[in-house]
C-alpha cells in the first residue's frame, strides 16, 4: 500500500492507526511537499457515523487558523474513501512522552508546552467551539517543544444559555474520554469552554505527575469520581511542584464550572506568572 496514490498524494509512511482511522505521511505529486493524510480504515469506509465524524473534524479544523492548531489544507468528501490532508508535523503526542517517562524533557518544556496549548484552546473557544476531547493524546509536541492540538471529531459549537434552556434542559449525548471529562460533560449538559478547561486541568495534572487524578475499577466508578470526589493535590505524587501551580490545577478541576477560572485566557495569565517545579525555581535564582 506504500505506493498507493490518493487524490494526487502518494502514501509513503503509516504514522498512526486508531480505532477507526489512520494517518499517513504523504507526498504531493505536483509539488513533492510532505503532508499528513487522515483517512478511514478500509473496514470503516461504509460506516456513516465514522464518515460524518471524519468530515466534521476536517470542517472544524479548516475554520481554525492558529500556529498551535494543526492546519488542514484539503478535504475530500469522495464516496469511495473520504479523507483530509493536513500540515506534516512529525511529532509524537504528549501522552507518548508521559508513558515513556521522558521526565527531563517534560520538566524542561512543560511550561512552554502548557502555554502554547492553553493559547490554542483559548483561540478555539473564542472562535465558538468546545473541543470536548482535551487530553495529552491530542497535544502533539516535537523535540523542540513546539505544540499542535489535533482531533476535532467531537468539537461542538458553544451553546449560549437561553431563557428556554433554563427551563427545558435537553440532555445531549455524552461523548469524550472518561479520564478527562468534566462533570457537566458526563451529565450531557450544554457545554462552554470551561468543560475544556477541566479536561486541560486533568491533562496538566497528568503531565507533571505521570497519572490522572482519578482512577477506578470500572467506567461508571470513574465517571462518578469526576462528579463527587475531590482530587488530591498533584504534590501528593510529585513533591517538586510549586504550591501556586497546584492551586491553579485544582482551580481548573472545580466540580462546578462557575468555580473554575473564567476561561483559558485567565489560565494563561496565571501560567505566565508562576513556576511549575520548585527545583527549576531554585536553579533560576
Amino acid at each position: 500500500m506504500a505506493e498507493e496514490v490518493i487524490g494526487g498524494y502518494r502514501l509513503v509512511n503509516l504514522m498512526m492507526t486508531g480505532q477507526s482511522s489512520q494517518v499517513w505521511e504523504v507526498v504531493e505529486l505536483s509539488s513533492h511537499r510532505h503532508f499528513a493524510m487522515k483517512l478511514l480504515l478500509p473496514e470503516k469506509v461504509r460506516d456513516m457515523e465514522q464518515r460524518r465524524m471524519l468530515l466534521h473534524e476536517a470542517k472544524v479544523g479548516k475554520q481554525l487558523a492558529h500556529p498551535n492548531v494543526i492546519k488542514i489544507v484539503q478535504v475530500s468528501t469522495e464516496a469511495a474513501n473520504p479523507y483530509f490532508v493536513m500540515e506534516f508535523f512529525p511529532a509524537g503526542s504528549l501522552k507518548l512522552r508521559i508513558v515513556r517517562k521522558q521526565h527531563e524533557f517534560i520538566k524542561e518544556k512543560a511550561h512552554d508546552i502548557l502555554k502554547q496549548a492553553a493559547t490554542a484552546f483559548a483561540y478555539m473557544n473564542s472562535s465558538g467551539w468546545v473541543h470536548r476531547d482535551v487530553k495529552p493524546d491530542n497535544i502533539l509536541v516535537n523535540a523542540a517543544g513546539d505544540v499542535r492540538i489535533i482531533d476535532f471529531a467531537l468539537a461542538q459549537r458553544i451553546q449560549k444559555p437561553s431563557f428556554f434552556s433554563r427551563f427545558f434542559k435537553k440532555k445531549g449525548l455524552t461523548q469524550g474520554t472518561r479520564s478527562y471529562m468534566s462533570p457537566e460533560q458526563i451529565r450531557g449538559e450544554p457545554l462552554d469552554g470551561r468543560a475544556d478547561l477541566y479536561s486541560f486541568g486533568i491533562s496538566m495534572y497528568e503531565i507533571v505527575t505521570g497519572r490522572p487524578p482519578f482512577r477506578a475499577g470500572s467506567n461508571q466508578e470513574l465517571l462518578l469520581k469526576h462528579i463527587t470526589e475531590k482530587p488530591p493535590s498533584p504534590q501528593a505524587y510529585n513533591k517538586d511542584l510549586t504550591d501556586e501551580f497546584c492551586e491553579l490545577v485544582l482551580h481548573t478541576l472545580a466540580k462546578k464550572r462557575d468555580e473554575r477560572p473564567r476561561d483559558f485566557h485567565q489560565v494563561l495569565m496565571k501560567l505566565k506568572t508562576i513556576r511549575i517545579f520548585k527545583s527549576a525555581e531554585a536553579k533560576a535564582e
